[in-house]
Formats: structure tokens, sequence, C-alpha cells
């Protein structure tokens, strides 16, 4: 199925702007600055990457062959897995050991846009 990417990009800008409302109207009055950062760092990271699994989804139609895509795509859902979901959980809980966690995810991200980087440059349009 080549869409998939592009149904979980639509899900997972559809939990960014969810999560994006839920903190700026339902946590602001129940966490601190500090947390209520953290949180917002999560959601901003999360929507960054909806949008560039929606990219790599659109170029995955474009480009079915190219399994470098795919990979990129699900590096990017990963990161969100880990590095916005950590820093979710600890925002909501406070649990600072999840900070730990955090880059994890992020290693995630860059690995993908490496990964589109090179598949990318490698295909013939």
């Amino acid at each position: 199925m080549n869409n998939i990417l592009l149904v979980l990009a639509a899900i997972n800008g559809f939990v960014a702007v969810s999560l994006g409302a839920f903190a700026a109207h339902g946590l602001k009055s129940m966490l601190g600055p500090d947390l209520l950062a953290t949180f917002q760092t999560g959601v901003q990271y999360h929507m960054y990457h909806a949008l560039a699994m929606l990219a790599v989804g659109i170029l995955v139609v474009q480009f079915p062959a190219q399994a470098g895509l795919r990979v990129a795509g699900y590096l990017f859902l990963a990161g969100i897995l880990i590095f916005s979901g950590s820093l979710y959980v600890l925002a909501l809980s406070g649990i600072r050991w999840l900070g730990a966690i955090t880059p994890i995810g992020g290693v995630a991200f860059l690995a993908g846009w490496a990964t589109l980087a090179w598949t990318m440059a490698r295909t013939q349009a």
C-alpha cells in the first residue's frame, strides 16, 4: 500500500494539532512554564515531522521503487513516537529521567532526513 505514509502523516497532523490545543487550553493552568514549554516542544517537532511524512508519502507515490523513502518516513514516525512522546510523558508526569530517551528520537529524525537526502540524491526523476 503506497499511501500508508500519507495516512500516518494525516493522523499525526491531527494528533499534533489536538495536543497543541490541549496544551494551550487545558494544560496552561496545570503545568509550570518549564513543563508547558517541554510539551510545546514535543508538539512542534511532532507537527514538523508529520509534514515531513506527508512530503515523503507524496514522494513514495511518485517514486514507488525507492525503498529509502519508506525508511525515511518510518524513521520520522519513530522520531515522533520517541522524541515527542517522551516529552509529552515527561511534561505530564514530571518524570525527569524520560529526558534521557528524547535524544534517541532526535537521532531517528536526523536519520530520516539523511535517508531522505541520500535517496533523493540517487533518484532519477
